[in-house]
């Protein structure tokens, strides 16, 4: 390996209280990010019935439409991420991913969504690789676990305010609100919506562009190193990696099925979308961040006792913990008691996904930081995105029905979470090993 791969990682310089603040704005980006992502499948029934869409159109449009550049240009913008302005690249990007959420309120045909989903994806695929490293260079190793699950906590936070804000659109809508656009014409619910819930991010993109970049681990002068030093680190520990990452692609593949939660208590136990946005919202904002904040609180607290493992321990207790709710909430006898364990369901997701990156970066050297990351985020994304939903839309359509669609979803956890609890001694082992290797070169 290089020396630009093996190079320490000194401590980071710039100050706690500017870092916080850093993390607070990333956050706000990441809620933004998660509510332009997520309100799509709020609105699955109108705009099938408004575009005579399927229910495996609608899957590629929640997760492929999204993952084919938000995955694939993760590493480029990792790359870039190691070597220019970060907070620039994030605000250009949240720029990007607002108006293509606005523009898929334009939308007349299944191709018009999907190049707008594709272009969410390219601006939102700017934001997780550069927010890990700027939060890494703005605290301490020991004091990161509590920053990167604050930021992390925002999948739960921006799902549940996408949910209450469509709960709002639609129960506004059917009270006979309109909004009329010069040049457009009125606009229908489903495509208020999207301008609603894309054009504030502009405002956010404005703040980012006034951020200050925190300085770098290594210096002023530091220097990222390469692609090719960043693919041959992992290559050469792929046995690490592939374990690791798998624990993460579980987690994302659940995540991202959950697209069709509104359409299984519709289909299933009759309630109206907006009815569960607002109570699924609700929920989301308590119980995601509490799991995620808890989590990143016992992480901080065991490794300040000597267990440096803790956050790939936290991360797969999640996992046991999402596998057994995941299979059962579908099945619930009653809607209330399924969106009980529902929620249940949504902090183990929230616990292993608070630990991914923290866990990443014990393990990551500091000049590929960003690059790893941005591995990290495509491989996980693209197990998530193109498996999910599409997963779930594929069993709707071909194997259970439409009116199955408890059962579809039930059966995602299992399959893909089984394999993961039974490698779980395989998988400490080797992160143990990574974690050994990692304090030798610091």
């Amino acid at each position: 390996m290089s020396d630009a791969v093996t190079r320490a990682e000194p401590q980071p310089q710039s100050s706690l209280a500017y870092g916080w603040l850093t993390v607070g704005l990333l956050t706000i980006a990441y809620i933004f990010s998660f509510i332009d992502r997520y309100v799509l499948g709020l609105l699955i029934e109108p705009i099938k019935a408004d575009l005579g869409l399927t229910d495996t159109q609608i899957g590629l449009l929640l997760g492929p439409a999204f993952a084919i550049f938000y995955a694939t240009m993760g590493l480029p913008l990792g790359w870039l991420a190691d070597r220019k302005n970060r907070v620039k690249i994030v605000a250009v990007g949240i720029a990007v991913w607002s108006i293509a959420t606005a523009a898929s309120g334009l939308a007349r045909n299944f191709t018009h969504l999907f190049i707008a989903r594709m272009s969410i994806g390219v601006g939102e695929a700017t934001l997780s690789p550069c927010a890990m490293s700027i939060i890494s260079d703005s605290f301490p190793p020991e004091k990161r676990s509590r920053p990167i699950a604050v930021y992390t906590m925002a999948l739960s936070v921006g799902a549940g305010f996408a949910s209450l804000l469509g709960a709002g659109v639609l129960t506004w809508a059917k009270s006979g609100g309109t909004i009329t656009l010069p040049g457009i014409g009125e606009l229908v619910p489903w495509q208020a919506t999207f301008f609603i819930v894309g054009l504030p991010g502009l405002i956010l993109s404005v703040l980012f562009f006034l951020l200050r970049e925190p300085p770098r681990s290594g210096g002023p002068s530091a220097t990222g190193g390469s692609l090719p030093d960043m693919l041959k680190h992992v290559l050469a520990r792929w046995r690490m990696y592939g374990g690791f990452v798998s624990v993460f692609c579980f987690m994302t593949i659940v995540a991202y099925s959950q697209g069709w939660g509104a359409a299984l208590f519709e289909r299933t136990w009759g309630w109206e979308t907006s009815y569960y946005a607002s109570i699924n919202g609700s929920l989301l904002i308590i119980c995601g961040p509490a799991a995620v904040l808890s989590a990143g609180w016992l992480c901080d607290h065991w490794i300040a006792q000597g267990k440096r493992d803790a956050a790939m321990k936290i991360a797969l207790f999640g996992v046991f913990a999402t596998v057994l709710t995941g299979a059962l909430f579908p099945l619930m006898p009653s809607a209330p008691l399924a969106m009980g364990v529902f929620a249940l369901n949504n902090m183990g997701i929230g616990m292993t996904s608070a630990m991914g990156v923290t866990a990443l970066l014990r393990i990551a050297p500091g000049p590929i930081k960003a690059q790893t990351v941005a591995l990290y985020y495509m491989c996980i994304s693209m197990a998530g995105l193109f498996l999910g939903p599409t997963a779930v839309a594929l069993l709707n359509d071909y194997v259970f029905g439409v009116e199955g669609i408890r059962y579809s979803m039930a059966v995602i956890p299992v399959i893909f979470g089984v394999p993961v609890l039974l490698g779980l001694r395989g998988i400490l082992v080797s992160y143990d090993r990574g974690m050994t290797e990692h304090e030798g070169l610091t």
